[in-house]
């Protein structure tokens, strides 16, 4: 099989299995539970996406408050909110056209926003300056990705244009990639050294795809997901990638929506401007860089709210006009998703009245998603065919199972991919909604789940029971 129809293939596979058998079968389950059909569970416990207010966690009450005081000013005539939530909330709604939420902003958001977006970055990054005309806010970390694509794909070329992805991958990117008409390059990432990303391995993608395309761009997570466990990169690391990219002329694409979801004692979330800012002249004047984060993701988790952005890093200046124009055509980014972003780079400060509740509201967060990754590595390590990488960085665990040739041969007979099938077989008899590993991308032979570890530890701890007792019963069906 050629390398486009691999791509084809599991393209295929993803866009048939994530909204098709999977999602449809939890639907007619939950149905069936509420028209008290008996089954050895009460509910689906659904761990397949990184939504936290989905997998049940209550929101930040200050983002909550703030944005209640936005949509209906009249609460800050009243003392039921803290004094620094009214205070937040009527400077937001001062820099709202009309002072309203319902009104149109800028093309890049509201200029204040912005400007406060470029101050968090500078302070993330150590001074390293950031420049409010180089952000554009976005419904989302995704569309604002998609059309920085747009802007790179040439569909009037000879060959297709292509994309290095990590596999695993965000599906959406992958799918996005190739309704641009784009070819993405799979690199992957080594799951024995817990997911780490090797330059030899991108030199292989890099030659090996250009027979079928012209490779323009390379997309790194970090930190990882789907891949979560050890893929928080270092430092070294990401100076080999810059190195590559700027000897390859590949513009760098930085997804880095996870960074504020680090637990591991050993890992600490570095951004790919900083690195590239302190390895100096020429590379600090020349690598191209989209750097992308999102109020969806972390503990925020405001995923309904569409609030990204895109921070654009040595870009031509004609280049930026074309973004600006592609970036009008959506119009402006949600309200309240901007909202949402500033709230997430601006949280209270220790001395004001919200701080002690944010604080203890995101703590409880880091040390659930902290406990959450330790306790999943312990079962699932404990249990026979499966191997779990340290969970680090990320919302997810994503495990590797080792599964029996007839449990193979029984998917390929059902039309299957067998990690799907297991994931199948886990959602009817245990309960538990995960996604297979193949519609992220992964090694050929070997197949994964993924499930998302930002969920209430009595819930993560029930999920563990389940799965345990039916992972050693489906091994015993098929051994």
């Amino acid at each position: 099989m050629s390398f486009l129809q691999k791509i084809s293939s599991n393209v295929k596979n993803i866009k048939q299995l994530e909204y098709s058998a999977l999602a449809e079968r939890t639907n007619q389950i939950r149905e069936e539970l509420r028209q008290g059909v008996r089954k050895p569970y009460g509910d689906v416990i659904d761990v397949s996406f990184g939504d936290p207010h989905r997998a049940g966690l209550k929101p930040l009450s200050f983002v909550r408050q703030v944005l209640a005081a936005c949509l209906y000013p009249q609460l800050m005539n009243s003392d039921k909110l803290p004094a620094d939530v009214r205070h937040r909330a009527q400077r937001l709604l001062e820099s709202c056209v009309g002072e309203s939420v319902g009104s149109y902003t800028a093309t890049a958001g509201i200029p204040e926003i912005v400007q406060r977006l470029s101050e968090f970055i500078t302070r993330r990054d150590g001074g390293v300056p950031s420049y409010p005309e180089n952000i554009y806010i976005s419904p989302g970390s995704q569309w604002a990705l998609t059309n920085i694509l747009k802007i790179l794909v040439n569909t009037d070329g000879p060959s297709k244009t292509g994309v290095l992805i990590s596999a695993p991958c965000h599906s959406i990117t992958t799918l996005s990639i190739l309704g641009l008409g784009a070819v993405p390059i799979p690199y992957y990432l080594n799951e024995d050294e817990g997911w780490t990303l090797q330059v030899e391995e991108l030199q292989r993608a890099l030659e090996s795809a250009k027979k079928f395309c012209n490779p323009v761009a390379l997309y790194i997570i970090n930190p990882g997901n789907p891949a979560g466990p050890r893929h928080v990169q270092s430092t070294s690391s990401m100076q080999e990638v810059i190195r590559f990219v700027s000897e390859k002329r590949l513009f760098l694409l930085a997804d880095e929506v996870y960074q504020g979801c680090v637990n591991g004692d050993n890992s600490k979330f570095v951004s790919y401007k900083k690195v590239l800012a302190e390895m100096g002249p020429p590379l600090s004047d020349t690598v191209e860089l989209a750097s992308f984060h999102s109020a969806s993701k972390g503990f925020t988790g405001e995923c309904g709210l569409r609030g990204g952005y895109v921070e654009l890093v040595n870009l031509d200046p004609v280049v930026m006009k074309h973004i600006h124009t592609l970036f009008t055509t959506g119009s402006c980014a949600p309200v309240l998703g901007q909202i949402a972003l500033d709230l997430m780079t601006n949280p209270p400060k220790p001395q004001e009245p919200s701080y002690p509740l944010y604080h203890q509201e995101v703590q409880h967060m880091r040390t659930t998603l902290a406990e959450n990754g330790k306790k999943a590595c312990e079962v699932l390590n404990s249990l026979p065919g499966f191997s779990c990488q340290p969970v680090e960085g990320g919302m997810f665990a994503f495990p590797r199972v080792f599964l029996p040739p007839r449990a193979i041969q029984r998917a390929k007979e059902t039309g299957m991919q067998p990690d799907t099938f297991y994931c199948m077989r886990l959602l009817e008899e245990a309960g538990v909604l995960s996604m297979p590993g193949c519609d992220f991308g992964q090694k050929e032979g070997t197949y994964h789940i993924r499930l998302c570890i930002v969920i209430h530890k009595d819930i993560m701890e029930n999920l563990l029971r389940h799965l345990a007792n039916f992972h050693q019963k489906f091994m015993m069906d098929f051994c």
